[in-house]
Order: C-alpha cells, then structure tokens, then sequence
C-alpha cells in the first residue's frame, strides 16, 4: 500500500520561529510531499503561503485549528483551506471533561461538518491521550465516534497518543473504515516514560498499523515528532526512510 507522506509541522516549531520557509524547504529536501498548516506567517497572504509551497514541491493537506474558530470563523478558514487547496480541517487539540460535554462538542462538530461539506471540505478530530479517559463508563473518544455523524466528522487518528492512552490503534483503526483519511504516526521508545520515537524506532507496531491505515482508506501518513532527542531534521528524516523502507511512500 502507499500513501502519501507528509509531516506535521509541530515537529520543527522551534526551527520555524527562526527559519519558517527555509524550514519547510528543508523538509520537501528530505522528501516530504506535504504538511499540515496553521495560518501564514505574520506578513504573508495565503495566496503568497501557497505559492511559497507550490514552488517546494509541497502540498498543503489540512488546516490545523481550534474549536472556537471553527465555531466562530469557519467562513474564513473554509476560504483560507480553498485558497490553500486543502480538502481537510482537522481540530487539532480538545480536552473534554464530562460526557456532557462531549455530547455538546459532538453535536456542534456535526453543524460544522455540514457547513464544510457544502463548501467541498471534510472536518476531522485529531485526539491525544486524554479522549481515552471515561465518562460514565465510556471514553470520550468512544462517545465522540458514536455520537458524530461518520459522513460529516472524520478522524485523524493519532497512533502513538492512542496508544500512551492504553489504547489499541490497530483495534481503532479497524473501526474507522471509509473515516480516517489522515493517520498521525509517531512511535513510542521502550521503558516507563515511553518518550516520542521516529517512526520504525520504537516499539509500535509500525507496519502492521500502515497495513491497517490502508485497509481503513487513509490517503495519507503523517509524521509527527511532539519532541526529539536529536535534531528534529535528523529524526523526520529517519522516520521517511523508515517508512519508504516498510513500502509506505509512493
């Protein structure tokens, strides 16, 4: 199966608040054929964004946001991910509380999902490790699946966060057949702390999960490293080799 490869930029913030276009550069250099985004740079338009990327030889796969702009400024970021060409909005982070609350972000997800389908966009939920905590015997990630319409809400499941939340990514793989175009891959060192891994590195197993992203129908694998013990290039880098070497990248 291959897909396509691209990275999520959190991975190189820090080189970003330095570098921020030569960053990218250095990424589509190390093979990358996309990455997610937040909004342009201070001082450039999104048609300037896109065309910094289009000449890199990156395309742009999602807009990373939050819930209050998606609740309050949706037209605006559907406008932004048309200029950027990017199918996806993904809510990129969410802590819940109670059940009820999930109750209540699901059914706001579900108004904000129709909206993006209209204007030719799909909304996505990327999670952490904390959705797997229980409200009243169920997880809220289990709740926000059944209670989120699959036609209007997909996911971008986050293997390694599924993971350090006890959970099985392959078992939550297999469940989100035809829902989970964008699968977020990172691996999981050995030992207590279980630190962040380049992909192939750690103990996740990595095949088997690229195996079970394909069969769910993901487009693409994205690399994400929340933080690295060497250089953030280095370990991108390794993890696109890694992954090209299991037969993931076109």
């Amino acid at each position: 199966m291959t897909f396509g490869i691209g990275l999520q930029p959190w991975t190189i913030r820090r080189e970003l608040e330095t570098d921020f276009f030569g960053s990218f550069a250095r990424a589509a250099d190390i093979g990358f054929e996309g990455v997610e985004v937040g909004p342009p740079p201070s001082g450039t338009t999104p048609e300037q964004f896109k065309a910094r990327l289009d000449a890199m030889g990156l395309r742009a796969i999602s807009i990373h946001t939050g819930i209050d702009a998606l609740k309050n400024d949706l037209d605006s970021l559907l406008a932004y991910a048309a200029t950027m060409q990017a199918k996806y909005l993904v809510l990129s982070y969410y802590r819940f509380e109670s059940s009820r609350e999930v109750t209540e972000v699901a059914a706001a997800l579900n108004r904000i999902g129709e909206r993006c389908r209209e204007r030719g966009a799909q909304l996505l939920y990327h999670n952490h490790d904390w959705e797997y905590l229980k409200f009243d015997g169920v997880s809220a990630y289990d709740r926000l699946l059944s209670e989120t319409d699959p036609s209007l809400v997909g996911m971008e499941l986050d293997v390694y966060w599924t993971a350090k939340g006890g959970e099985d990514p392959l078992r939550y793989l297999a469940g989100l057949k035809g829902r989970c175009p964008l699968v977020h891959l990172k691996d999981m060192e050995a030992g207590e702390e279980r630190f962040f891994a380049e992909v192939g590195e750690g103990v996740l197993p990595m095949e088997r999960i690229i195996e079970a992203a394909g069969e769910a129908g993901a487009a693409w694998l994205i690399v994400e490293q929340d933080e690295c013990r060497r250089s953030p290039f280095d370990c991108i880098a390794t993890s696109l080799q890694n992954l090209k070497a299991m037969g993931a990248g076109r």
